[in-house]
């Protein structure tokens, strides 16, 4: 599902109309009826009910006005409040209003009024208690922050409950994450055709509650060729993964894939324990752990039963040493995919070169996250993925900023822009954790992943995603792209289902391994049991 700009949509609803012949006048009322739909849905049948909606004179406020109609028609008791003049409004905005002004003369239960300053808005919303709230005040076109009667409206509504908000909460800018002003607090925003930079990322979305995206008649051929690089994951696609690399019932264990995670030191064996156990839970068919020598015992000790261990050279410090490279090359060369960094320590130089040279003379797909992402500070210019030996990156906002030598602040401000510039220099999967992390792909497209939640916040989470990772494209070495989004996806749902047992606070990364199975089940449905 492609994330649209302000003015991509407006163009999207243009060539609607132009090229397909549908006028702007029956989008207007597909988004009315689209939006009580969904309304119904989430608070139940509107007979009987008491709306207020508020009005600004764009479209947004005409998308309101034919709500309005929409509500009376299913019995509910309606107060439409216009900031501004009828006069004032232009185009199907105005032929809602007229028909709207004129129900309110004829029709019981119907309330129209046109307010222009602060005192009238106090006066007809003082005595108003209604079940539910509309925002149809500003939608998508705001590029400052709202002023007047509207910051009046805004304020009002905050303190309302619930706030249904049309396309957009007012006070948001469209096409950006960060607050512009006071903006409408809402519980369900229905967005149209597209979602929008604002419904998607925070702290803007934290404004929208849930939001649905809802088609209203323009042809997916228009969106899609509408100019976004950014693609919000939807279930379907994960789900369509999962029926494409799902195992056949004459499966054995080397069909299923062979990972080698590259990982742990002394005094960091966590970590690998974590990849290793992600890996095998994701579903690979055979997962080694490579750690150095002195870390082998304690990785052995607490990772799953199922996942075996080999012992790698090391350095004083207790690290992987340069001397280990042949051996875990050699090692490397009998696997599907290649894991490396989770707890790897990247403080030694031996430790650091040894990194790069497994990457230079890599003949196998890698995925590196952790230490060794710190190990390629400074050497990025020699990293170059490519279709045959696929590179996936998964850096957290630290990473990031110490591979692109920014400070974290701009990166975390710039976080699409530099993901996809990245991806695209280095020919790389770029994984940018964090909130709605984002996967970004060598040919520029980035997409958002919406699942996960504050409790993954939290130590070794990084490290099972470097393990869902590397197991589920193991299991399917066609679709690295594929892999990463469903893994990133996965990741995040199986934390919802953890934290929805134990919460927030006392989610640990290792119950995100363990809810792996519901997530997959959760998504995939029966063909992911026997």
């Amino acid at each position: 599902m492609k994330i649209l700009s302000a003015a991509q949509m407006r163009e999207v609803d243009r060539l609607t109309t132009e090229r397909y012949g549908v006028p702007a006048i029956v989008l207007m009322e597909n988004a009315a009826m689209r939006t009580v739909e969904a309304v119904e849905k989430k608070f139940g049948a509107m007979q009987g009910k008491r709306a207020l909606i508020l009005c600004g004179k764009g479209n947004n406020g005409g998308d309101g006005a034919a709500i309005a109609r929409q509500l009376l028609a299913k019995s509910a008791q309606v107060s439409v409040i216009l900031l501004g003049r009828v006069e004032d409004t232009k185009g199907e905005a105005r032929v809602n209003f007229d028909i709207l002004r004129a129900l309110a003369q004829q029709v019981e239960g119907c309330n129209f009024f046109e307010i222009d300053n602060n005192e009238a808005f106090a006066q007809h919303t003082k005595a108003i208690a209604c079940d539910l709230y509309f925002d149809a005040l500003l939608g998508t076109g705001l590029a400052r922050p709202a002023a007047g009667l509207f910051a009046t409206a805004i304020q009002f509504l905050n303190q309302c409950k619930p706030v249904i908000a049309v396309d957009l909460p007012s006070g948001l800018r469209s096409d950006a994450a960060e607050l512009i002003g006071a903006s409408v607090k809402a519980a369900l925003t229905v967005t149209f055709t597209a979602p929008k930079i604002a419904n998607v990322f925070a702290p803007a979305a934290d404004f929208n509650g849930e939001v649905i995206v809802t088609p209203i008649g323009s042809p997916a051929t228009l969106i899609n060729d509408a100019g976004s690089y950014i693609n919000f994951v939807e279930p379907s696609m994960i789900a369509a993964w999962l029926t494409a690399s799902r195992r056949t019932t004459q499966a054995h264990k080397g069909d299923a894939g062979k990972v080698l995670c590259i990982a742990g030191s002394r005094g960091k064996t966590g970590a690998a324990a974590l990849t290793g156990e992600a890996a095998m839970r994701a579903g690979a068919g055979l997962v080694t752990i490579a750690t150095a020598q002195s870390a082998q015992p304690a990785i052995a000790a607490q990772v799953l039963a199922e996942c075996m261990t080999e012992a790698l050279g090391e350095t004083e410090a207790g690290a992987v040493s340069v001397e280990a490279l042949e051996h875990a090359l050699a090692f490397a060369n009998e696997r599907d995919v290649v894991a490396i960094g989770p707890g790897l320590s990247s403080a030694d130089e031996p430790t650091r070169t040894f990194v790069r040279d497994m990457i230079r003379r890599r003949s196998r797909p890698m995925v590196i996250d952790a230490d060794g992402l710190n190990a390629l500070v400074g050497w990025t210019e020699n990293l170059q993925g490519s279709a045959a030996l696929p590179l996936i990156l998964t850096p957290h906002t630290g990473e990031m900023a110490r591979l692109v030598n920014q400070s974290i602040t701009e990166v975390a401000q710039h976080r699409r822009e530099i993901a996809r510039d990245f991806a695209i220099a280095h020919q790389v999967i770029l994984v940018l954790k964090g909130h709605r992390t984002l996967i970004a792909a060598p040919d520029g497209e980035v997409y958002v992943n919406p699942t996960g939640n504050a409790g993954m916040a939290t130590g070794g989470s990084g490290d099972v995603l470097t393990g869902i990772v590397a197991g589920l494209y193991a299991q399917k070495t066609d679709d690295a792209l594929g892999a990463t989004i469903a893994a990133v996806y996965l990741h995040g749902l199986a934390g919802d289902l953890a934290a929805a047992r134990c919460g927030t606070r006392a989610l640990l990364a290792s119950e995100i391994s363990r809810h792996l199975g519901a997530a997959f089940i959760a998504i995939g449905g029966e063909a992911e049991k026997p």
